[in-house]
């Protein structure tokens, strides 16, 4: 079975305590077996997101971890690194005046640990929780945070990050891909940084062809992923837009959407 299988990982793979439930991990141990391949695909760094490829076991069956959106991709077997974007550090004192400006949190990901000027920022509590890093305030965003910066992220109240998304997309958004992964999570990203263009180029790398891709996901930041894949699944707690978008729809992640999918797509794993 040469199928490579893209999974969003917060609200598709994982369920709302942030586990993989033992029947989705069934489902995806039996079809990696089988000769599938698995692309965990996130707006997560890596340290986020290496703990649940090993619950997978990808390192023994050709995994790849597509992290920061796309901004970097890695080998699960090997580590070795796919694909690294960064984002211009020239760029970083308007991010720092977007904060003051907007009253929400900057914030980025290195090696472990989440920086920030704010951290006792409930927004940063949250990804702290969710990707188990530690957090370090620093006094100057710009001159504090180790380099390179593979993207940083505006948090804050939904209802201020739907109306600055659109104003700094305005402003910058020929030097920045922005986008909301979240409600309350504003993605900075490298400029042609997407996971639509990073999973073709996974595609690719595994020797694949479109028609192989079966991708999962329920945010924004999915879309360009779903529409490259021959099969685009939109979860069942996905939003609106992204629904219109895929190809089919599947339960929600509390309901073991994906893998209600892949047996009805897959009899033989039933």
């Amino acid at each position: 079975m040469n199928y490579l299988i893209a999974l969003d990982l917060d609200g598709t793979l994982t369920n709302e305590r942030k586990e993989i439930t033992p029947r989705t991990k069934d489902v995806l141990m039996r079809l990696q077996r089988q000769g599938a391949r698995l692309c965990l695909a996130s707006g997560r760094p890596p340290y986020g997101m290496r703990p649940l490829a090993e619950q997978l076991h990808m390192a023994e069956y050709g995994g790849i971890l597509l992290c920061y959106n796309g901004g970097h991709v890695e080998e699960c077997a090997t580590g070795r690194v796919l694909t690294e974007h960064t984002l211009d550090e020239r760029l970083l004192p308007r991010l720092v005046e977007w904060q003051h400006e907007s009253g929400m949190t900057l914030m980025t990901y290195h090696g472990d640990t989440i920086y920030t000027e704010k951290p006792k920022d409930e927004y940063v509590a949250r990804s702290s929780r969710n990707n188990k890093m530690r957090v370090e305030g620093v006094a100057d965003f710009v001159r504090d945070t180790p380099r390179p910066l593979n993207k940083c992220l505006m948090v804050g109240n939904p209802a201020v990050v739907a109306e600055w998304e659109q104003r700094m997309a305005d402003e910058m958004g020929d030097r920045m891909h922005i986008l909301h992964s979240t409600p309350y999570f504003i993605e900075l990203l490298p400029p042609g940084i997407d996971k639509g263009a990073a999973i073709e180029a996974v595609v690719h790398h595994c020797g694949l062809t479109r028609d192989s891709l079966i991708a999962f996901g329920d945010s924004h930041n999915d879309i360009d992923m779903l529409c490259v894949a021959a099969v685009g699944v939109a979860m069942g707690n996905a939003e609106e837009e992204v629904k219109r978008a895929a190809t089919h729809v599947t339960l929600s992640n509390e309901e073991d959407g994906v893998a209600v999918f892949l047996q009805s797509f897959n009899p033989s794993i039933l």
